[in-house]
């Protein structure tokens, strides 16, 4: 008991950790159950994430609105700091792709293969720190990125020999248009989390965190109009809306706005140690839940490979790459953090 206590404070920062690994579980679990029997989807998913974003902008605006006392009503604002909201569009497009992405993905891959293979982006990450900030990795960082590496290997292995059939070559099925699709989504998530953090603590350090969401969140909504644009789909979004009034697409736009909320939360009031935890449990729950509502077999490479996963990020969050001359004030985290599974 006093380990637990340990480990949670009081009561909400159980809550807050039990939220964010069940809507992060579910996420992946109602995008799987929303897809029809050839593996697509009938609804707009572009248009899904638009929504999603302008929830969160919504709620951003919200919270900055109540909370602002002093501060400039919000139009004028973000007419100060017009430049860090052209700034912002950086990350917003590529989460903005990593939320598209995530749709793609997860029309190929089943949610424990598709969240275990995420997991490459700690990874990608390490490399990021390793180049562009010229940190040193130590043996155990290394070590622990080996197993990390092996571990998504393995479950793509396996993803693919579950799917393949008998006169396909197993090495195509592996680093397949998927295979590269889900690293890209990787890459998206990581260099935006790391540009980010930049104007988080350096151009915006100044600037009230509730602000920087809307910044963040005004231009996701408009990078996935760009989208709807670009893939000819602006002249039916009042049609396509229609599509969207089942049950599960509603679970799937409000469960990502709220995921976003809770992951703030997580990030800013628990330790590293919780956040090894939950990635492993999410693992683990994701298998489960999918066994019994998809049938999808948990098989000897699952477990394989959600252990070694574990293992590794257990061994990366205790010695983790970090930028540390940027600094780091916790009052700078964001309050929404964007994030689809």
């Amino acid at each position: 008991m006093k380990g637990f206590n340990k480990l949670f404070p009081n009561k909400e920062a159980f809550i807050i950790f039990s939220s964010y690994i069940i809507l992060f579980v579910f996420q992946g679990v109602f995008v799987t159950a929303s897809k029809t029997e050839n593996g697509g989807y009938d609804y707009n998913t572009t248009l899904v994430v638009f929504l999603s974003e302008f929830l969160k902008l919504i709620i951003s605006a919200t919270f900055y609105t109540l909370k602002r006392e002093n501060k400039p009503h919000i139009f004028k604002a973000i007419a100060i700091n017009y430049n860090l909201l052209l700034l912002y569009f950086i990350p917003s497009l590529l989460y903005c792709f990593y939320n598209n992405l995530a749709f793609i993905n997860l029309s190929h891959y089943d949610p424990t293969s598709y969240y275990i293979l995420l997991q490459f982006r700690v990874v990608l990450t390490a490399l990021l720190f390793q180049f562009l900030f010229s940190k040193k990795l130590t043996s155990m960082q290394w070590i622990s990125l080996v197993i990390l590496t092996l571990g998504c290997m393995i479950k793509n292995f396996d993803a693919a020999t579950v799917q393949s059939d008998d006169d396909t070559d197993i090495w195509l099925q592996i680093f397949n248009i998927y295979f590269l699709s889900i690293n890209f989504q990787n890459f998206c998530s990581c260099l935006a989390g790391t540009y980010n953090e930049y104007l988080l603590k350096t151009k915006g350090s100044n600037v009230d965190i509730f602000l920087q969401n809307v910044f963040m969140y005004l231009d996701s909504v408009i990078c996935n109009l760009f989208i709807l644009m670009y893939k000819g789909e602006l002249g039916n979004i009042f049609r396509d809306m229609e599509s969207l009034k089942d049950i599960t697409v509603v679970l799937i736009t409000v469960n990502s706005a709220i995921v976003g909320i809770v992951t703030s939360f997580f990030l800013k009031n628990l330790n590293s140690i919780l956040k090894t935890y939950a990635s492993a449990l999410e693992l683990i729950i994701t298998a489960v839940v999918c066994y019994i509502l998809f049938h999808i077999v948990i098989t000897g490479f699952t477990i394989l490979s959600i252990c070694l996963v574990s293992v590794a990020v257990a061994m990366y969050f205790k010695n983790p790459v970090s930028n540390t001359n940027i600094s780091n004030d916790k009052d700078k985290q964001p309050l929404l953090e964007i994030v689809t599974d």
